[in-house]
C-alpha cells in the first residue's frame, strides 16, 4: 500500500513539491534567522522552528499551500511576551514554554471544536493590527540596520532608548553597519520592483519569476562574501555568529509553574492571532485553487507544529503569508512540500552554518524591513472609510495602539471595539413597515418601493434574530409604527429573517403580545422558520400566544 501511494505521489506531485520546497527554503533560511533575532532569541532558534514543526503540520493540517514557520508578526508578540519572563529565566527557555502553551491551547480548541473563536478578531482589527505590527517591526529593526544600540518594539521605548544613548554620548549609529543595511534594503527593493521585468527580456515569464525569487538569497550571499572578505567584524559590524551543528535539542520545556503562569496571557493572544492569520491565508489560497481547508484540522496542524517547536528548541510558529503565496506560485501540490522544505533546511544547517555565521545582522534587519513594509496597504483603510467609518476608526485605533503601546493592548481594544460595534448595531432590531407590491404577493419596505398597505392590518418585517442584545427594544419599535396607524386591529410580523429567538427574545415577544392585547390589537406571525417554531412550541407558548401563525405573509395580511 505504501509503495503504491509513493509511486502515485511520484507521478503526480513529487517534482512540483520538491521545486516549491526548494524555492520556499531559500526564503525561509534568512527569515528564520531574522525573526528569531526580532523575538530577542538566538538566530538558530528560528532554524530549529523550521524543521520538525513543518513535518507535524504536514501530518495534521489540511492546506497544501501553507508555509508554516517563524512569522514576523508573531515574532513581535513573542518578543514582547518574553520581556515579561521572571528574572533568571533565559529567553530560549521562556520561548519553549510559550510554544508549548500555544500548542496546548490550539489542541484544546481543536478538541472542543472552538474554531469559531476566529471571529473574535474582525477584519478591521486584523487589518489595523497587521499594519501597526508591520510598522512596529520595521521601526524595531531600524536600530539594528543602522548599528545603533537602541532597542525596543514601540515608539515610546525607542524614543526613551534614543534619549539615553544621546545622554551617554555613545554613537547613535555606525556608518559601516548602516552601509550594509541600507545597501541591502536598496538591493532588495530593486529586485522586487524590476527583476522580473528585466529577466523577461531573456526568458519566459514563469522562469523569470522563479529566478527573481532567488535574488534575495544571492544578495545575502554577496553580503556574506563582502563581510568575510573585508573583515567586517573587526570593524565593529555585528554578525550572526556561529550557528550550532544540526543536533536538534530534544527535551521538555521547563516545569517552572511561575513561568507558565507569566507566559499564559501572551500565549493566548499568540495562539489566537496565529490561528486566525493562518486560517485567513489558507482559505484565501484555497479559493484560488477551488479547494477548501478545514478550520478544525488547521487548529490541529498548528497545535502539532507548536508542540514540536516546544520539544525541539524552537519558538511559536504560524503560517506566513509571503511564504504561503510563494509555495502556491511555485506549484506545491500536497502538504509534503512542507516536509521537503524541512529537509532542505536541515541540509542548509549541515553545510551552510559557517557561511551564515559571517552574515551581518544589519542585512537580516534589512530583509525584515523590506518584507514587512511590502505588505502594508492603505487600501483597506480607504475602503473602510467609505463603507463604515466606525470600523475604519477602530482599524486606525488598533494600528496606532500597536505602535504606541503594544500588541496586547491593541488586540484587547480591537476585540472590545468589535464587540461594542456589534452591540451598537444590534441593540435596536430593525423592524420595517412593509406593503404589497401591486399585482403580486410580494411585500417590500414602504420606504424603498411603491407598495399598497391596508388600514386595518399592519405588516412589519423583523430583519434580525431576537436575542438578548436587542430584545428589550422590540415592543418600543413596534409601538412606534403602530402609533402612526392607530386604526390597525392586527399586527402581522414577517419572521422569515429571524434565525433564532433566545430566552430574552421569547420574553420580548410575550411582552409585545400582552401590550398589543391591552390595546385591542391582535399579534400574528408569518413565515416562521421551522427550527424557530420548534423552539417556540417547546416553550409551551400556546399558553399565552392567542394569535395565528401563517405559512405565507400574504395570507396573514388578507385573513379576515
Amino acid at each position: 500500500m505504501f509503495l503504491t501511494r509513493w509511486r502515485q505521489y511520484q507521478d503526480l506531485a513529487l517534482r512540483e513539491d520538491l521545486l516549491a520546497a526548494l524555492v520556499v527554503s531559500v526564503l525561509l533560511i534568512p527569515q528564520s534567522l531574522a525573526y528569531a533575532l526580532l523575538a530577542g532569541l538566538p538566530a538558530h532558534v528560528g532554524l530549529y522552528a523550521s524543521l520538525l514543526p513543518l513535518v507535524l503540520y504536514a501530518a495534521l493540517g489540511s492546506s497544501p499551500n501553507l508555509g508554516v514557520g517563524p512569522v514576523a508578526v508573531l515574532a513581535l508578540m513573542i518578543g514582547q511576551t518574553l520581556a515579561l519572563a521572571p528574572a533568571g529565566i533565559s529567553a530560549g527557555d521562556a520561548a519553549l514554554v510559550l510554544a508549548a502553551e500555544v500548542g496546548l491551547l490550539m489542541a484544546a480548541a481543536a478538541l472542543l471544536r472552538l474554531d469559531a473563536l476566529a471571529s473574535l478578531l474582525s477584519v478591521p482589527v486584523l487589518h489595523g493590527f497587521e499594519t501597526g505590527a508591520a510598522l512596529s517591526i520595521a521601526m524595531s529593526q531600524l536600530p539594528v540596520l543602522l548599528g545603533s544600540p537602541v532597542h525596543g518594539n514601540s515608539i515610546p521605548q525607542l524614543w526613551e532608548q534614543l534619549q539615553q544613548t544621546w545622554q551617554s554620548g555613545a554613537p547613535a549609529w555606525l556608518p559601516l553597519t548602516a552601509a550594509y543595511g541600507l545597501a541591502t534594503v536598496l538591493a532588495l527593493w530593486l529586485a522586487r520592483r524590476y527583476a522580473v521585468t528585466l529577466l523577461q527580456r531573456w526568458m519566459p515569464a514563469s522562469r523569470a519569476t522563479m529566478l527573481a525569487r532567488l535574488l534575495p538569497l544571492l544578495i545575502l550571499m554577496v553580503a556574506i562574501a563582502i563581510a568575510a572578505g573585508t573583515g567586517a567584524s573587526r570593524q565593529g559590524v555585528a554578525l550572526v555568529g556561529a550557528l550550532p551543528a544540526l543536533q536538534i535539542p530534544l527535551g521538555l520545556p521547563l516545569a517552572d509553574w511561575a513561568l507558565w503562569r507569566q507566559m499564559f496571557p501572551g500565549a493566548l493572544l499568540i495562539a489566537l492571532v496565529g490561528y486566525v492569520s493562518s486560517l485567513v491565508v489558507g482559505e484565501s489560497l484555497a479559493r484560488k485553487r477551488g479547494q477548501r481547508v478545514e478550520p478544525r484540522r488547521e487548529l490541529a496542524g498548528l497545535a502539532g507544529a507548536n508542540l514540536a517547536a516546544a520539544f525541539t528548541g524552537g519558538m511559536p510558529v504560524a503560517a506566513s503569508f509571503s511564504r504561503s503565496v510563494l509555495m502556491m506560485d511555485a506549484g506545491s501540490r500536497t502538504r509534503m512540500a512542507g516536509v521537503w522544505t524541512a529537509a532542505f533546511m536541515a541540509i542548509a544547517m549541515l553545510f551552510l552554518s559557517a557561511p551564515l555565521a559571517a552574515l551581518p545582522t544589519a542585512v537580516l534587519a534589512a530583509t525584515i524591513v523590506v518584507a514587512v513594509l511590502s505588505v502594508i496597504s492603505l487600501t483597506p483603510f480607504a475602503e473602510a472609510w467609505r463603507y463604515s467609518r466606525p470600523e475604519c476608526l477602530l482599524m486606525v485605533a488598533v494600528a496606532v495602539l500597536t505602535l504606541l503601546w503594544g500588541v496586547s493592548a491593541a488586540l484587547g481594544l480591537g476585540v472590545l471595539g468589535s464587540v461594542a460595534l456589534l452591540l451598537q448595531r444590534t441593540a435596536k432590531p430593525h423592524v420595517a413597515l412593509i406593503g404589497r407590491v401591486p399585482g403580486t404577493e410580494h411585500y417590500r419596505n414602504v420606504e424603498r418601493h411603491e407598495v399598497e398597505c391596508l388600514d386595518e392590518v399592519l405588516g412589519l418585517r423583523i430583519d434580525e434574530s431576537l436575542l438578548f442584545t436587542n430584545a428589550r427594544s422590540l415592543t418600543d419599535v413596534v409601538q412606534q409604527h403602530l402609533s402612526q396607524h392607530a386604526e390597525a386591529k392586527r399586527v402581522v410580523l414577517l419572521m422569515s429573517p429571524v434565525n433564532s429567538i433566545d430566552l430574552s427574545g421569547l420574553e420580548a415577544l410575550r411582552d409585545l403580545h400582552a401590550t398589543l392585547a391591552r390595546q385591542g390589537v391582535r399579534l400574528d406571525l408569518s413565515e416562521v422558520k421551522g427550527p424557530v417554531l420548534d423552539r417556540l412550541k417547546a416553550s409551551d407558548w400556546q399558553r399565552w400566544f392567542k394569535g395565528r401563525v401563517f405559512l405565507s405573509h400574504h395570507h396573514g395580511m388578507i385573513e379576515s
